[in-house]
């Protein structure tokens, strides 16, 4: 059995500084997951993860930290402003909808809404692809060797932490 408060501090220790700026390690001992991160809203001033630390001690020291590099990186990597087609498209969109809402033109106000639905749904989509995950993955093993680890030491660790939290999960 770990102690939550040394371990919190821990993690905060080994975050890099974006990550200790951004994301907030709470426990929360009720979810059925291990570690849990939603997809940020574009407005939120917090990115907040949860930890159940009654299966985050089942892990080793590695893998546990490995699992919150690769979580603090996905989320460091949700980028809502980047410059791109579908962002593009939705700023078309939604400002397509404001001129023909002015018109009063409603068919007009539909096809650019719609087109900004699509937009934003492919927005939010392309946060969760497997790219995503995989850019999540080598960016924590990334800070892992900044952290001390071998590369080859940091990819096992997160190879074995997430076959762990799949069984843990009971996936």
């Amino acid at each position: 059995m770990i102690n939550p408060d040394s371990e919190l501090l821990h993690l905060m220790d080994l975050m890099p500084a974006s990550g200790r700026m951004l994301c907030k390690v709470a426990s929360k001992p009720e979810q059925p997951a291990v570690i849990e991160a939603a997809l940020p809203k574009p407005w939120a001033q917090s990115r907040p993860i949860f930890i159940n630390f009654d299966l985050w001690g089942t892990l080793s020291r590695s893998q546990r930290d490995v699992l919150l590099l690769r979580t603090v990186s996905w989320l460091n990597g949700v980028q809502w402003l980047k410059v791109d087609v579908y962002q593009g498209a939705a700023l078309a969109g939604v400002l397509g909808t404001v001129v023909e809402l002015s018109q009063a033109d409603l068919v007009g106000a539909l096809v650019a809404g719609g087109l900004t639905a699509l937009a934003g749904l492919q927005i939010v989509r392309s946060q969760r692809s497997s790219r995503r995950e995989l850019e999540a993955d080598e960016a924590a093993i990334r800070i892992a060797q900044r952290r001390g680890y071998t590369e080859v030491v940091a990819a096992r660790a997160l190879l074995e932490a997430i076959e762990a939290v799949a069984d843990l999960e009971k996936r």
